[in-house]
């Protein structure tokens, strides 16, 4: 029996999970998207949201506690050959991505299934995103329906082409 029992065990140890919980959690951070399969990311998601969350603080004992639980990777790109250090994920994670987040309450990631099944076992894929901060919606007034019962506003010239032509039907009656 399982009762109480937290989390899943894909299928590994415990070193191997919290190893592999740091590095995706690390790997998303820095590239803000990642693609793994749905458990994995539905495991790894809480720890990521925390840890956000942690980060909002900005702290010094924060920082720490983010990197005790993460690891302070550094993030290594390649340019023209020559691999350049670009900084740290804790430092990405507490300068640019925890201040996207200061407004929102939680919510920091989503799942967005694909389409294709991995070869060789058929696991579900999953993109598992940081999401974008909102634009803020224009302020579009939409025009106001009108009721049957109102008439429509007529401008100035238009009555007085209408007073013209109601007076112009009244000659013609009298007329005759």
């Amino acid at each position: 029996m399982r009762h109480r029992v937290a989390g899943r065990q894909l299928s590994r140890n415990t070193e191997h999970r919290i190893a592999m919980r740091r590095n995706m959690a690390a790997a998303l951070f820095e590239n803000e998207t990642i693609s793994t399969t749905m458990e994995k990311a539905k495991e790894i998601k809480s720890f990521i949201e925390k840890l956000i969350t942690l980060a909002k603080t900005g702290t010094l004992t924060a920082r720490r506690r983010a990197i005790a639980l993460l690891g302070n990777r550094d993030i290594i790109k390649e340019e023209d050959g020559v691999p350049v250090k670009k900084g740290t994920v804790i430092g990405k994670l507490f300068s640019d991505i925890a201040p996207r987040y200061l407004d929102r309450k939680g919510g920091y990631t989503r799942i967005i299934q694909l389409s294709q099944r991995r070869l060789g076992d058929n696991g579900r894929l999953v993109l598992l995103q940081l999401v974008a901060k909102e634009e803020p919606k224009s302020e579009h007034k939409e025009p106001k329906k009108k009721k049957k019962s109102e008439k429509p506003v007529q401008s100035e010239a238009a009555q007085t082409a209408a007073a013209g032509q109601a007076e112009a039907e009244e000659k013609k009656e009298n007329k005759k």
